[in-house]
């Protein structure tokens, strides 16, 4: 737990007086936190549109994390300026990942602040640590898009490295779709609820060979929270099935909050993924084809999705061939964790 009454017992240097670093209080935090976040976006040049209802249900569905132990929340004359979070993961055959992040308010920058959170973020991660096996890899790890250059400053000055690459992808227009027909023996169904679970399984199973993947990340509960929330439409799922076995997926949705505020009408082609058996047959552009086709039809102008630079399987070919271009680039980050005694 923090400290409440020092601002002295973390490390790193401050250029403002009157900064009170405290932990969650439940949900009395989150407007705070949704303001932080709806404040940072613009300087960032991050489209995102968060609601309240939505950040109450992502957190209530955290995995390996305990906001209540693991959030930092800064505070400037009972103001809340900013939040940064924890949590860790096992990657699988691979490290373990401690990972974190901090949002600060763009009038708050520069002067110490969020590079303080990123240590009291690395505090706790150590402690969480030391739980944890000593003879696996442990890895520090972060995130930034290209335009988070005051995050990508701070994380690159404490030693952080780029570990990897991805891109943002945007389909412009819903034009000149391509037909790609399904092989043999497989077919699209409507999906129905008792199949939800079975989907997300082979989702995972799907996903497990790629680069920083981990159960963790893929569990039930991120399955629950997205139940819950607004852009969850199974209708617009395209599931390709082999008699009772899921082949392949596009699990479609549609922002309509993001598409109101940032005045545009796309779609999001994402959860693309083919099960080994049924890989190199084309079923991941038939799949796409047909889900650009829904898109179209109901009314959206633009399709998008994020793909890892370096997929093995070729998927950022397959996306520029079918139409899509890449608009933004992220990068994962890393630092080794050693355990201090």
């Amino acid at each position: 737990m923090l400290n409440h009454a020092s601002q002295d017992s973390y490390p790193g240097d401050l250029k403002v007086k009157n900064v009170n670093f405290r932990n969650f209080r439940g949900d009395s935090d989150f407007p705070w936190m949704l303001a932080v976040i709806n404040g940072s976006k613009e300087a960032d040049a991050i489209d995102r549109t968060n609601t309240l209802d939505e950040l109450k249900n992502n957190y209530a569905h955290l995995v390996n994390c305990d906001p209540h132990k693991d959030l930092i929340i800064a505070e400037i004359q009972d103001e809340v300026v900013g939040y940064g979070r924890a949590y860790w993961s096992k990657v699988v055959n691979g490290p373990l990942l401690y990972s974190h992040f901090v949002f600060l308010l763009p009038a708050w920058r520069g002067l110490g602040i969020r590079r303080k959170m990123l240590k009291i973020n690395e505090q706790r991660l150590q402690d969480i640590a030391r739980d944890h096996d000593m003879l696996c890899e442990k890895y520090y790890e972060t995130s930034a898009s290209d335009n988070e250059l005051d995050w990508i400053n701070v994380i690159e000055q404490e030693g952080y490295k780029v570990v990897r690459y991805g891109y943002n992808m945007v389909r412009p227009n819903l034009n000149d779709i391509p037909a790609y027909p399904l092989s043999k023996g497989l077919e699209i169904r409507p999906v129905e609820p008792d199949q939800y679970e079975i989907i997300w399984e082979a989702a995972v199973e799907a996903f497990r060979d790629h680069w920083g993947f981990s159960e963790d990340e893929w569990s039930l509960e991120n399955l629950k929270a997205w139940e819950n929330d607004q852009s969850f439409n199974p209708s617009l799922w395209k599931v390709a099935w082999d008699g009772n076995q899921v082949a392949g997926m596009v699990l479609n949705y549609i922002n309509e909050n993001e598409n109101q505020e940032y005045k545009r009408k796309r779609g999001y082609t994402e959860t693309i993924c083919v099960r080994r058996p049924w890989r190199r047959r084309g079923l991941a552009k038939a799949l796409i084809a047909e889900s650009l086709l829904l898109h179209k039809s109901l009314g959206m102008t633009e399709t998008a999705h994020g793909v890892d630079a370096e997929n093995p399987n070729g998927a950022l070919q397959l996306y520029e061939n079918l139409g899509y271009q890449a608009v933004k680039t992220g990068m994962v980050y890393r630092k080794e964790l050693t355990i201090q005694t």
